[in-house]
């Protein structure tokens, strides 16, 4: 996004940080279920926390849907963290794969422990 600003009667064109905007998985990402117990994944619970904590726009969802998404981070005590809770989608109606979308990097829950906000802007940078 480019903003333009006006310094002693010249525009200046500035670069603004777009959010980084983070969909968060729930099952086998923010819990693990073995039967009836919910298993916390620490590691990805913390990096939710550092996103927020870092102006990240999140979102939870899941194929269980929202209300299940939304119940789930209650659970953890991380709901404040998201700005919605949606279900995952059947369908996805775009120009391009997901794959293909430049600014797009997917992470494994076992790659989230030493990695920030910043990693994952240079990591979009490098794909954009």
């Amino acid at each position: 996004m480019i903003r333009q600003a006006m310094v002693r009667g010249l525009y200046l064109e500035t670069r603004m940080e777009l959010p980084l905007v983070v969909y968060v998985d729930v099952d086998d990402t923010l819990i693990r279920t073995v039967g009836a117990k919910k298993i916390p994944m620490v590691e990805v619970i913390e990096q939710v926390r550092a996103l927020f904590a870092n102006g990240a726009q999140l979102y939870c969802w899941s194929s269980g849907g929202g209300e299940y998404a939304e119940s789930i981070a209650k659970e953890l005590k991380i709901a404040h963290c998201f700005a919605g809770f949606l279900p995952k989608p059947h369908i996805l109606l775009d120009d391009q794969a997901s794959s293909e979308w430049r600014r797009m990097v997917h992470v494994h829950p076992a790659q989230c422990g030493e990695a920030s906000a910043e990693n994952y802007r240079k990591a979009i940078g490098a794909r954009a």
